[in-house]
């Protein structure tokens, strides 16, 4: 996994060929606030601008302090601190407020001091004199005036986070973007790692390029950002990191990050490529003009539809290369999905649509503190996935009754929608945002479409339980779930479930769902519309112990019968005839006592397509 991260970052590089500066000093920042000083030093102004990505030096910060050249936040550029940050209103809650400032004056002076000190070997760049006075010989009309109440008075709240670039007054760059800093920012970067490559101990094949042209060590590896999961760290997680109490993983005499023998240059484009995965995208909007971003390599597929998930799932290809399928299972077009099937049952290799020759990656992670959680892996041929895909989308596939067109369709149910009628809801109807079974359940959901493997049966009790408390039951999306988990999880030859109504010989359980839903449409036809039928008060006992329950049921339906013959006779008939043609393929007199899980699972969909059935039959008359 590592490996391909590492190989598809080392392609993003390649792929830059209008920035001159990819490097492993290098790195992206983004920057939200321009300090702007005259020639002599003297400060103009600090203010917020659009955010803006940049390449700057690369720096890696843990526990310590370490400042980035010439561009950083305002703590390190300028000395100040945000008294309204949620840093400093944990501090003085802490130690209260006037420790809380005491303290973070000194933490920012130690990061001025360590950004100044840093500037002291750009000396002899004639370029950087404005910022030299503007530390060390102007510091009066410099840094001193862009003191903590200069930058309280004129930069708002909102804009206090973020990196400051430095600009002087009549330059067409700002200073750390100046190529005399970025040789030297390079210069620095490779003679340390000549040093690190003197070692023999840091001069090892690296385990994922296999080569040893760059340093292997205790390093600090680079953090991912955007992974969903408890708070974040403001600098991010960490995949890789070996660290704990008492200095653990030592067993080998290796230290730290020694440990998974990668290389600096690796262990930068895994990361990088992580990171594109996680944020590459196109800027968008929500149905309420909010702004947002379309995924393209991630699911959720936006930002504003992460449904509380503690979970996301990355994919790519070898060659980079769109993935269509990817998209219906997000929102399946009919005909789209009708292609995929038939070129991959057909086994026409010529649509180019469909079949290349490629591979295909993905993993489910989430974070937990500063650690990033891999919960799988996915390595397949294109060719395979599309298989996988196309199989995926015939086991969801049910029956649905359309009202407007007045006729049966196949309904292709969205992952997301699976996954949802299995979660919890409130008393006022909305989804609960603390039931965690919606993120395993996408996650399990997302690896049986891409590897064609069978789904768990507590996803079966999962579904059958909101079945049974929805107001709506069992739905076209819940029906088809339950299908899937029990279709996968056959073994012997048991009932294979289709997509509308079996014919032929049909297990008891499905029969009975059959006609707990045909009780149920006499009931409505002798009642009309009742606050509590015969599904709200008697579903789950028919679904658990059909023998007691139908029973009562039959009784019930007796007595509507009686009302029927009365002012409707020739309904009567109808659904007479039609009520005994669902019972001749079952005993009535021996239901049995109980139903077992995959039991009540076929009762859910013999209950569900007679529902349909019964839908055309109602806008038809």
């Amino acid at each position: 996994m590592i490996r391909e991260l590492s190989d598809l970052g080392k392609r993003l590089r390649s792929q830059q060929t209008d920035n001159q500066w990819v490097h492993d000093a290098l790195k992206e920042e983004t920057i939200s606030l321009v300090l702007t000083i005259k020639p002599d030093g003297s400060l103009v102004s600090l203010r917020p601008i659009e955010r803006k990505t940049t390449m700057a030096e690369a720096v890696q910060r843990t526990s310590g302090i370490e400042a980035r050249l010439l561009v950083d936040n305002c703590g390190y550029v300028i000395g100040v601190y945000d008294p309204d940050s949620s840093v400093f209103k944990k501090k003085a809650k802490e130690k209260g407020e006037s420790r809380a400032h005491e303290g973070l004056k000194k933490d920012v002076a130690a990061k001025l001091a360590l950004f100044v000190h840093r500037l002291d070997g750009l000396g002899d760049l004639e370029e950087l004199a404005p910022v030299l006075k503007f530390y060390k010989s102007n510091k009066e009309g410099g840094i001193g005036a862009a003191n903590q109440a200069y930058f309280l008075n004129n930069i708002a709240k909102k804009d206090r986070a973020g990196n400051v670039a430095i600009l002087v007054s009549g330059d067409a760059v700002y200073a750390h973007e100046r190529e005399s800093v970025y040789r030297r920012i390079i210069a620095n970067y490779e003679s340390r790692q000549l040093v690190r490559l003197s070692s023999s101990s840091n001069k090892i094949q690296c385990s994922i390029c296999g080569r040893e042209e760059f340093p292997v060590g205790d390093f600090t590896h680079y953090p991912i950002k955007g992974v969903p999961g408890d708070k974040e760290p403001a600098g991010g997680r960490k995949l890789i990191s070996y660290n704990g109490d008492n200095n653990p993983f030592e067993s080998y005499e290796m230290v730290g990050n020694e440990n998974c023998v990668i290389c600096t240059n690796c262990a930068k484009t895994y990361v990088e490529g992580l990171n594109w995965l996680l944020s590459d995208g196109a800027k968008t909007t929500t149905k309420k003009n909010k702004e947002d971003i379309a995924y393209s390599h991630r699911w959720p597929r936006k930002r504003s539809q992460n449904y509380n998930v503690d979970t996301a799932m990355v994919f790519w290809t070898r060659e980079n290369k769109a993935l269509p399928e990817i998209d219906q299972l997000e929102a399946p077009d009919p005909d789209e999905v009708a292609r995929l099937i038939d070129s991959v049952t057909s086994g026409r290799e010529n649509d180019s649509r469909y079949l290349e020759p490629d591979q295909f990656y993905s993993f489910t992670l989430s974070g937990s503190a500063a650690r990033i959680i891999v919960r799988d892996w996915i390595e397949t041929s294109l060719h395979d996935f599309r298989a996988s895909i196309a199989k995926w989308f015939k086991d969801v596939a049910i029956t649905k009754y359309d009202p407007d067109l007045k006729q049966f369709k196949t309904h292709y149910a969205r992952l997301y929608d699976l996954a949802r009628s299995c979660q919890r809801k409130n008393s006022d109807g909305s989804y609960d945002k603390d039931d965690a079974s919606l993120a395993r359940t996408a996650a399990y959901l997302w690896n049986a479409a891409l590897k064609n493997t069978p789904l768990p049966l507590w996803m079966l009790t999962k579904a059958l339980q909101r079945a049974r408390l929805d107001n709506h039951g069992v739905t076209s999306d819940r029906a088809a779930l339950i299908k899937v988990i029990l279709n996968r999880n056959i073994k012997g030859g048991g009932f294979m479930i289709t997509e509308g109504m079996e014919d032929g010989s049909k297990p008891v359980a499905y029969v009975c769902g059959q006609i707990f839903a045909k009780l149920e449409s006499i009931q409505y036809a002798a009642l009309g519309d009742r606050n509590a039928g015969i599904r709200e008060r008697y579903f789950t006992y028919a679904l658990t112990s059909p023998a007691a329950a139908f029973g009562r049921l039959f009784n019930l339906n007796s007595k509507h019968f009686t009302k029927l013959r009365t002012e409707r006779p020739g309904l009567a008939v109808t659904l007479d005839k039609e009520l005994q043609e669902l019972c001749k393929d079952i005993d009535i007199r021996r239901f049995p006592a109980n139903f077992a899980l995959e039991e009540q699972g076929q009762f859910a969909i013999g209950y569900y397509h007679q529902r349909q059935k019964q839908f055309s039959a109602v806008t038809k008359n």
